[in-house]
Order: structure tokens, then C-alpha cells, then sequence
């Protein structure tokens, strides 16, 4: 059962946090690209869903754990020609088949899901020959001086963020897990304290 905090005062912060126009200018170099039948990993309160083109999109399926952000994301705006399922599961076990999608979208949920390896095999899994990975996370960043206050913020940021890490390489974690990165972008998020403000998005092939 989730907790008082989990369940009225952590949406709030994630809802702060997430969609500030910085952020939220970030999803929207990735979310539009998206087309044919739609996977989002970490759909949370939906803030990616008025960002997809209808003319593009066949439909959007969202996954989370969380049954609070759930709720939220089906309330969420979005182009009322959008076919949008939201249901409960994780990243690293989603109860889809194999080659299901033409698209898997990933924002800001590599951070918080627990194992970031398992979660990157099973889009890997779930995308259709010829699909497409989008992602924009924000993880480790390249400068030491700031990848060392990102180590010593990191066990407190994750007891009030819902698990967020700061830590985690994002483009490094996508080869990794077998993804063949066509293109890749980073930058500072401006407006956002640079413990948590590195990010980097991207595009990749199966």
C-alpha cells in the first residue's frame, strides 16, 4: 500500500519537477517524433500525451506502476483523436508480446525504475523490425565537479524524488542494452539545478 507521501504529497513534487517549461520543452524534442502504434514507459501523470501528433499516431499505451499517476494520466490533455490505454505494470516485465510496437517512448523514467538494464531489453523486446526507441532522461553528468554533488545528493534526492536516481548514464545504458543510437543530444536543462539538470535524448533502432 503506498504511503501518505507516495499518495498526496509525492504527485505534487513530480508534477513541480516534470513539467516546468524547461522540462517540458525537452519532452517535445522527442514525443512528436513518435508515429504508428505507441509504446510509453513510465507514462506517470500523462504530461507526454499533449505532445503526440494524432495525424502520426495510431495509438499511445502507457505503463506504470503507480496507481496514483495512473489516475492522473487518464485525465491528462491530449488530442481527442488519440487512442490512449494506460495500465498498470513496470518497465522491466511489460506484459506485452514480442514486436508489439512501432515506437517506444522513454522520458524521464530511466531514473526511477529499478533495474534500467531490464527495462531497455524488454522496449527492445516489445519494438516491432524497424521501430523506434525515443528517450530524453537526465542522469550522470560529464563534469566531475558535478557528478560528485550528484553522488553525495543522491540518497536523500531518492527518498523524496519516488526513487529518482542522479546518477545513472542514460545514452551509455541505451548501447548497452543492444540499441544502435542514430542520434544523441545533451545539454544542461536551463532553469534546473545541475545535480539534476543533465540531459540527453535521442533516437535509436532496435
Amino acid at each position: 500500500m503506498a504511503s501518505l507521501y507516495d499518495r498526496y504529497i509525492l504527485p505534487k513534487f513530480l508534477k513541480c519537477a516534470c513539467s516546468s517549461s524547461p522540462v517540458m520543452k525537452q519532452r517535445a524534442k522527442v514525443v512528436p517524433k513518435a508515429q504508428g502504434r505507441v509504446l510509453e514507459l513510465g507514462i506517470g501523470m500523462g504530461l507526454n500525451l499533449s505532445l503526440y501528433d494524432a495525424d502520426k499516431v495510431e495509438s499511445v499505451t502507457g505503463v506504470d506502476p503507480a496507481a496514483e499517476l495512473r489516475t492522473i494520466a487518464e485525465a491528462a490533455p491530449r488530442d481527442p483523436r488519440l487512442a490512449v490505454k494506460v495500465e498498470d505494470g513496470t518497465a522491466e516485465a511489460l506484459p506485452f508480446d514480442a514486436a508489439s510496437f512501432d515506437c517506444v517512448v522513454c522520458t524521464f523514467t530511466l531514473c526511477s525504475v529499478h533495474t534500467p538494464a531490464a527495462a531497455l531489453g524488454e522496449a527492445r523486446r516489445v519494438l516491432k523490425p524497424g521501430g523506434r526507441f525515443l528517450y530524453c532522461e537526465h542522469g550522470l553528468a560529464p563534469d566531475p565537479d558535478v557528478a560528485k554533488w550528484q553522488r553525495r545528493i543522491e540518497p536523500v534526492w531518492k527518498a523524496i524524488a519516488g526513487g529518482c536516481h542522479l546518477t545513472r548514464p542514460v545514452t551509455a545504458a541505451v548501447e548497452a542494452a543492444g540499441f544502435k543510437v542514430e542520434r544523441r543530444d545533451s545539454m544542461y536543462i536551463p532553469g534546473t539545478p545541475r545535480f539534476a539538470g543533465w540531459s540527453e535524448w535521442g533516437e535509436a533502432a532496435p
